[in-house]
């Protein structure tokens, strides 16, 4: 078992934990949404895919935020999963995109969508 995130406590006062496939939607989602700077001791963690919220919304940007979602998977996960296919859709503040991803030790694919409003 893994460390749950957001960080919790569970009902018997312990560290909530949290199964693989959990887990590792939960690093997708660290890697996704954190802004690089925003941590201290590893400033260049994160994609900075926030800040695409309210950019322009065009084909050029689509194609940008796919490779930026894939290069930013692949630096701090790439040992985890295998990236398949990334859709990325920006629609006037909000950010949708979907992952489609192999985990490598066990070989199950997966499919994780994640939703962002600005």
């Amino acid at each position: 078992m893994q460390i749950n995130y957001p960080f919790q406590i569970d009902g018997r006062g312990r560290v909530a934990e949290a199964i693989e496939d959990a887990h590792i939607r939960q690093m997708i989602e660290q890697v996704l949404f954190t802004v690089p700077g925003e941590r201290v001791n590893r400033p260049d963690f994160g994609s900075g895919i926030q800040q695409l919220i309210f950019a322009p919304n065009n084909e050029e940007l689509a194609a940008a935020t796919e490779f930026l979602v894939q290069s930013s998977l692949e630096q701090w996960l790439g040992e985890v999963i295998e990236v398949e296919a990334i859709a990325v859709q920006s629609e006037d503040a909000s950010l949708q995109i979907s992952i489609q991803y192999v985990v490598r030790r066990t070989q199950q694919r997966q499919i994780v969508e994640f939703s962002r409003n600005g």
